[in-house]
């Protein structure tokens, strides 16, 4: 089997438990009021980015609808908002999720970056097109911040399916 630069080692296949409880754990944690700050990275987006990349099959674009769907209910923002921002984003990381994990870690921030900034530009034009005013420079850091959240991210969410170092030296796998 060909691996990918970036990958050192083979990973145990994904817990669909824990690929969910991560899901709703961003979406949780996206719920905590810290107030209407719009520099603050957008975990589910993160998470959602994470998991296309990682596991398409798994996780795609209609789970990205019935999360965006959630985060406007939360947020009491425009109905369909985030829904049509996180299934653009899932199509555009499933995309290129293979190209994605041939690279490095800091070069898949350079990858997932211009994904996250799409993702904001929609919610921008959705609220600009509702009549609502622009939230202020600071949207333009919420892209840079998520896409810096990505190697925390990788590391977090690849943990579980690393494999323990094999002492036996007649098997290399």
């Amino acid at each position: 089997m060909i691996m990918p630069r970036g990958s050192d080692q083979l990973l145990l296949p994904v817990n669909p438990v824990f690929l969910w409880f991560t899901l709703v754990m961003a979406l949780l944690l996206n719920m905590v009021p810290l107030g209407p700050h719009p520099a603050l990275p957008d975990l589910v987006a993160l998470v959602l980015v994470f998991w296309n990349v990682h596991q398409p099959r798994r996780v795609g674009v209609i789970a990205a609808f019935v999360f965006g769907l959630l985060v406007d209910v939360h947020q009491g923002a425009l109905l369909g908002q985030h829904a049509l921002a996180y299934t653009l984003l899932s199509y555009l990381a499933i995309t290129i999720h293979r190209r994605v994990l041939w690279f490095s870690l800091a070069e898949q921030v350079l990858h997932v970056m211009p994904l996250f900034a799409a993702a904001h530009l929609v919610t921008l034009l959705v609220r600009l097109a509702a009549g609502d005013g622009l939230p202020g420079w600071g949207l333009l850091l919420a892209p840079v911040a998520e896409a810096l959240l990505w190697p925390v991210a990788s590391w977090l969410l690849l943990a579980p399916q690393r494999r323990p170092p094999d002492p036996d030296e007649n098997r290399p796998l």
